[in-house]
């Protein structure tokens, strides 16, 4: 029982991150027929759209949209590269550009939370480590369940953010990208582009199963 355990858990949390690397991979390879890089392409739709003041930039961090800055970051395989992979994935990050220009609600709802989960996740990280130290100390009654309260609401704040982050993530994938890229790659490529868009979307299910995960750890070295 245990190993099947072992095996669901596996399938649940890590499956999905490995799934979106395999998509990610397996379209990388350098298409002499494109015309532009990923860092191209994004410029390009940024112009065509005619959003102003967004940057495309190179960034050793992951590939993302910073609204703050307003900068479209692309990894240097997918700036640099003429894959199905790097033009798709630059897509789907000027996705978010387009969402940030027309006010798309739940995007500014993220931007805002962001923030407040990193806290937060932190804040529950001491609070778990510290509740039973601060119940031998002050014996109150309640006082270990009100720690171990704020604990969870901190790590639930996190994962929140991450099932928020499901809705923009696809909107941005299939609503915005995807439109985009029948205009620039040929039509034999569109399912592969599908496969690609969703592995980006995937990213963000791995992590908040990640933050699922985490609070079940915590809770179990509690439990002890």
């Amino acid at each position: 029982m245990l190993i099947i355990a072992l095996v669901l858990v596996a399938a649940v949390f890590i499956l999905p991150n490995y799934w979106a690397k395999w998509v990610l991979n397996r379209h990388a390879r350098q298409r002499s027929d494109y015309p532009g890089s990923g860092g191209e392409l994004a410029r390009h739709l940024l112009e065509r759209l005619g959003i102003e003041g967004v940057e495309v930039e190179v960034t050793e961090y992951g590939d993302h949209y910073d609204p703050a800055a307003r900068r479209v970051r692309l990894s240097p395989e997918h700036y640099e590269g003429r894959s199905l992979t790097a033009v798709t994935v630059a897509a789907h990050e000027v996705g978010h550009a387009i969402q940030h220009a027309r006010g798309y609600t739940p995007l500014l709802a993220r931007t805002r939370l962001v923030g407040v989960a990193q806290q937060a996740e932190k804040l529950g990280a001491v609070l778990m480590m510290a509740a039973p130290f601060l119940f031998i100390l002050t014996r109150l009654p309640g006082g270990m369940l009100i720690v171990v309260l704020a604990a969870l609401i901190s790590f639930g704040t996190a994962a929140l953010v991450h099932l928020i982050t499901l809705p923009v993530e696809f909107d941005a994938s299939f609503q915005r990208a995807l439109p985009l890229l029948k205009q620039y790659i040929p039509p034999y490529d569109m399912p592969a582009a599908r496969h690609v868009l969703t592995a980006c979307a995937f990213t963000y299910v791995a992590a908040s199963l990640a933050s699922i995960l985490n609070l079940g750890r915590w809770l179990v070295i509690l439990r002890r």
